[in-house]
């Protein structure tokens, strides 16, 4: 277990698992964190599904106005991390409906 995984941050978990309703997670996290701090977390998650679609740098620096540092970083969580953002992405990918195939 990581020296980070506290008493506090175990309530933080249970309280954020628990929750189901988005406007209520999102008033914890606009009382939990600056505007910016959502912003860049939000913008963090936004470039993980670029990466895992196989978007190049460039476009997703474009696309998102993140910088070179920070898509590098999540390339290297989604290559050698803990998994989290593949879990966020499969969430993701399971609350997006499918495109129709044609027929």
């Amino acid at each position: 277990m990581s020296e980070i995984r506290t008493k506090d941050v175990d309530d933080l978990l249970r309280v954020l698992a628990t929750l189901d309703d988005e406007d209520v997670i999102f008033t914890l996290l606009e009382d939990l964190f600056t505007i910016r701090e959502i912003r860049e977390t939000s913008q963090r998650l936004a470039v993980a599904r670029l990466l895992a679609a196989g978007k190049s740098y460039a476009a997703i620096e474009d696309t998102t106005g993140a910088s070179a540092t920070t898509i590098a970083r999540v390339s290297k969580c989604l290559s050698y991390g803990s998994g989290g953002y593949r879990a966020a992405l499969d969430v993701l990918a399971d609350a997006t409906p499918e495109e129709p195939t044609g027929a």
